[in-house]
């Protein structure tokens, strides 16, 4: 008959075991809504440096303020692009305290 130490570590083994796969899960999706962001932050940074010149050579209010609001978007990209980042860290960081956990 199992010792009730045993018990425990078995249910502390299986309780981590669900983070460790919880975050996993977790860090692909953040992986990957990385990757679609960066792809988008090309094309919104093309976007922008086209109307910049646009906005340089036509000169009207028009022009400079199109380039104003992509360039904003641009911004708000780069702004979610470093939010994203830091909540990769922080999960790669979770999961390696859950794989220490595992190995005692």
């Amino acid at each position: 008959m199992p010792t009730v130490s045993t018990i425990y570590a078995t249910m502390r083994r299986s309780l981590v075991e669900r983070s460790l796969s919880d975050v996993h899960g977790r860090l692909r999706k953040a992986r990957d809504e990385l990757a679609v962001l960066d792809e988008q932050l090309l094309v919104m940074n093309d976007i922008a440096d086209d109307l910049r010149l646009r906005s340089l050579v036509s000169e009207t209010p028009l022009a400079a303020q199109e380039h104003g609001e992509a360039q904003r978007h641009v911004d708000a990209a780069q702004r979610a692009r470093a939010a994203l980042v830091e909540t990769i860290a922080e999960l790669e960081r979770k999961q390696d305290e859950l794989l220490e956990r595992l190995t005692f």
